[in-house]
């Protein structure tokens, strides 16, 4: 029989164990993960996948995979977060032990990324600085770093002159991130000289992500009011601008028109998937984290739904500013606009500083410009640090006895700022790509897949069903235990096959650099690290479980999860894996102004 005394003893014994920080209020949780989830690939990855995919016919599979596979699936990731209270690692530990390995392979992505996604933010701070400048030093071809070869995009250069020195040559724009900011050697094999000026923008760019973080989630959840907000602001300044531009209702045009042929193509579909994944930041683990300091009871339906919606928002609000501005520049150079669409940071940093000196009062645009890159690469960048932080305190229950959390904070900052050092060398853009293209592209669905697995089927998507009652007092629609339990992880399943099938050796600047063989075998390398995770630690939580004698029962007790009260109040969960069952709040208004669930036992409670 348990009795209200025990239930009161298991409470006080989990408050000794789980003396948890918490946002400041429900606003600051919603930013951060708003200001994650809408980050840099939103300006590039977005219209990129749009233009290869048919223009406007992306726009179907998005948002049917955002339907089935993306709102599911963070609905999950928040409510496991919110539930255990432990970020990625510490989750799954209590879920399904056999399967931690998922969560300690998001870990390792994480800090892979954190490495080398601060020097784009070390790319943005040069290109702020260079923004006060008059002429900005990217528009023209008499600069000491200029060759023979470079060409400006806006001279007017008529019939086969022009069409000879665009071929043959280099853009202004395209020299000036070559050749100023990277100083780029000619191949992997050359590292050449240290670039100082990187260096100190990369440890300012580390100085503004420790203070974001230093005094935890309260001070964090200050810091994105001004980081996820000010961004959008930005972006529809912006958008409105590149509206008004000669040309880019041609734009506009290729981005909303769609090519139906190409919603039959399965790679489509497979691209709309991995853009789901990749902007609202499913298994990186960082909604694992912040949901971790949530109050346990919150509307967690609510937040998914305002997340999601946002993030969406905001990719169409980049696709139009984009194709806007990438329709201007088809205009000015009299091409096609798939012509001048480029990926990753050379969008960024080379399409968008020529569009940028197209514009009336270009240094004012270009400062907004590059403060709205900043902006969200710092959002993203301190949510992927607070999943290391995060693991680590929920892996060391005892460390702010003797570690503050400020040293803590310093000591991951400064791991990752010596790593990414190497990246600001004349060949750090070599080591960049290989690290960029190995660390996630092939591991981050094969994470997702068994992060899944072990949440709604070891676990089971009833059981996290009750979890969600718990919090709520309602369990959450039968669209959302299907969804968990058939069409997200087959979706997973299905996009982590065709990224082995379409896998391809990575080349540099479209196969005119290609990478020795012992960079591939370095960065398969680099990929193994979070893909043994699964099964090392597999092999670890069976050899040190302590029940069973055979091997197979301490596999079957490895399967089992370790949650048998209430990760909050401590109360017995009954038959049903419930601990609250009288709880009548609403999974989108359920009550947000209490740290702890429902303290006081119903009479089923007692009668136990």
């Amino acid at each position: 029989m348990v009795t209200i005394k025990e239930n009161l003893e298991e409470n006080k014994k989990m408050e000794s164990e789980d003396e948890r920080e918490s946002w400041g209020s429900r606003v600051s949780f919603l930013l951060a993960c708003i200001g994650y989830a809408v980050g840099l690939g939103n300006i590039w990855r977005f219209p990129y996948n749009a233009y290869k995919s048919g223009g406007g016919a992306f726009l179907v599979p998005y948002f049917i995979m955002l339907l089935f596979c993306g709102i599911p699936l963070l609905f999950m990731e928040l409510a496991v977060g919110q539930y255990t209270r432990r970020g990625p690692i510490g989750a799954l530990d209590k879920l399904c032990p056999i399967l931690k390995g998922a969560g300690v392979g998001t870990v390792v992505i994480s800090f892979l990324l954190s490495t080398y996604y601060n020097v784009i933010l070390s790319w943005a701070l040069f290109y702020l600085i260079s923004s006060f400048q008059d002429p900005l030093p990217w528009v023209g071809c008499n600069n000491w770093w200029n060759s023979e070869f470079c060409f400006k995009n806006s001279e007017n250069i008529s019939g086969i002159s022009k069409m000879f020195n665009q071929s043959m040559g280099i853009s202004s724009t395209q020299e000036f991130f070559d050749q100023r900011v990277l100083k780029m050697s000619d191949g992997i094999h050359d590292m050449g000289e240290f670039r100082l000026e990187l260096f100190g923008l990369l440890a300012l760019a580390w100085v503004i992500v420790y203070f974001c973080l230093w005094k935890g989630v309260a001070m964090t959840g200050k810091v994105v009011y001004l980081t996820a907000t000010l961004p959008i602001f930005l972006l529809i300044a912006f958008a409105i601008r590149g509206a008004t531009l000669p040309g880019a209702g041609e734009g506009l045009r290729f981005f909303f028109t769609p090519n139906w042929q190409k919603v039959l193509e399965p790679q489509v579909w497979v691209m709309a998937a991995s853009q789901v994944f990749n902007s609202v930041g499913i298994a990186f683990g960082s909604l694992i984290a912040f949901s971790s300091y949530n109050k346990f009871r919150g509307p967690v339906l609510r937040d998914t739904l305002i997340v999601t919606l946002v993030d969406a928002g905001v990719s169409l609000l980049c696709g139009v500013a984009v194709f806007a501005v990438l329709g201007n520049l088809a205009h000015e150079q009299g091409k096609n606009v798939e012509d001048v669409v480029a990926d990753g940071p050379g969008l960024v940093f080379v399409v968008f500083p020529h569009a940028l000196s197209q514009m009336p009062y270009p240094q004012v645009w270009s400062v907004v410009f590059f403060g709205l890159v900043i902006c969200l690469g710092i959002d993203s960048q301190f949510a992927t640090v607070e999943v290391i932080i995060t693991s680590i305190k929920d892996g060391c229950a005892n460390l702010n006895k003797y570690l503050k959390h400020e040293v803590l904070v310093f000591i991951v900052c400064f791991a990752s700022f010596l790593c990414g050092i190497p990246h600001v060398f004349q060949g750090g853009i070599y080591w960049f790509h290989i690290l960029d293209y190995y660390s996630a592209t092939i591991s981050l669905m094969y994470v997702a897949f068994f992060e899944t697995v072990a949440i709604v089927w070891c676990y089971g998507a009833k059981r996290l069903a009750n979890n969600v009652a718990d919090m709520t007092g309602k369990e959450p629609s039968i669209f959302f235990t299907l969804s968990w339990q058939i069409s997200a992880p087959c979706l997973i399943g299905i996009i982590w096959a065709f990224t082995l099938i379409d896998y391809r050796t990575p080349s540099y600047n479209k196969g005119q650099y290609i990478y020795p063989e012992w960079c591939h075998v370095l960065g398969w390398g680099v990929t193994s690290l979070s893909l043994a995770a699964l099964p090392v630690v597999a092999v670890v939580e069976i050899t040190k479980t302590k029940a069973g004698t055979s091997l197979w029962e301490k596999f079957q007790h490895s399967w089992k999860s370790k949650i048998n009260h209430c990760p909050c109040c401590g109360t017995k969960l009954d038959e049903s894996k419930r601990a609250h069952s009288s709880s009548q709040l609403s999974a989108i208004s359920s009550d947000e102004g209490s740290e702890q669930c429902f303290l006081h036992p119903s009479k089923d409670d007692q009668d136990v």
